[in-house]
């Protein structure tokens, strides 16, 4: 049965047929808005297969961006021509229960611990939007709901926790092979049709565009569309812009007392830019380098 709360009036999103308890939230509900599709309508792929780099090069092109994730000496590529019609894929990866994640309108790739309290759970698209970011949902009793950019649970009885990120980056398919000769890589065979290799947010990857139902207040030192790697270790977050990144082509920092190194380089396209992302503008991309323990 799903139980009955104190739900705000002139919300610019639907409750109906969650369990989510809407009266417990970290954020007022009216920074949530509809993304036009219902629960899950953005499949996540739940039960993730993989095939060897030799075989995915029969679609996936060497400039095409992939998110790459190692745990426990397990190296995985997710490909952004498969992770931009699905959001979220939960895996398994070194032994551990992980999510990989990616908001194409805001381009975050981010990988999380998907468990509480030790509990591992299936996480979903709720179809709605907080920031321009995903807003996630939780197969717990309560069906919390999770903001994508932070692991943040903002609404539902486990408001107060935050999900644990783990290091991901967006790097091209060459440079992954590279990295990682016998990484695996997400197959096609999801369970859906998709027009995989497309792009559907064709012309999204413009620097003076305005990011999709935001109307919140802008930071004025980037322009909102800038790209950054960002590093967030010991406490201590920075954004590293693409912008100034070009100029320099690598930053040596200290985060927390800890070395940095950010390299930038050549070699992949855009996700968001033209109509297929194997053809799509080079926007290069940016690789962390420190010392951490997962």
């Amino acid at each position: 049965m799903i139980p009955t709360t104190v739900v705000p009036s002139g919300l610019r999103f639907s409750t109906r047929g969650w369990k989510t308890n809407f009266s417990k939230a970290l954020v007022p509900l009216s920074e949530i808005d509809s993304g036009g599709v219902p629960r899950d309508a953005i499949p996540p792929i739940d039960q993730p297969k993989f095939v060897a780099a030799a075989e995915a090069g029969a679609w996936l092109k060497d400039q095409e961006p992939v998110i790459a994730f190692e745990l426990n000496d397990d190296a995985r590529a997710y490909p952004l021509q498969i992770l931009i019609w699905h959001e979220i894929v939960d895996d398994e990866v070194g032994g551990a229960p992980v999510m990989i994640t990616f908001c194409p309108l805001c381009n975050t790739a981010i990988a999380f611990d998907r468990r509480v309290d030790g509990r591992p759970f299936r996480f979903g698209t709720t179809g709605d939007l907080r920031g321009s970011d995903l807003v996630m949902w939780s197969d717990d009793p309560g069906e919390t709901w999770w903001q994508q950019i932070t692991g943040e649970a903002l609404v539902g009885d486990l408001v107060g926790r935050k999900l644990r990120m783990l290091p991901a980056e967006i790097v091209s398919f060459a440079d992954f092979k590279a990295a990682f000769p016998g990484g695996q890589i997400l197959s096609r065979d999801t369970g859906h049709l998709r027009d995989y290799g497309s792009n559907p947010y064709v012309g999204y990857d413009n620097i003076n565009s305005s990011p999709f139902l935001y109307s919140g207040p802008k930071d004025g030192r980037l322009p909102p569309m800038e790209r950054v790697a960002t590093v967030e270790l010991n406490g201590v977050t920075v954004a590293y812009p693409f912008s100034q990144l070009s100029q320099v082509h690598a930053v040596n920092d200290a985060l927390g007392g800890a070395p940095v190194v950010v390299l930038y380089q050549a070699g992949t396209t855009s996700a968001l830019d033209g109509a297929l992302i194997a053809t799509s503008r080079e926007i290069k991309s940016a690789r962390r380098l420190y010392s951490t323990v997962l």
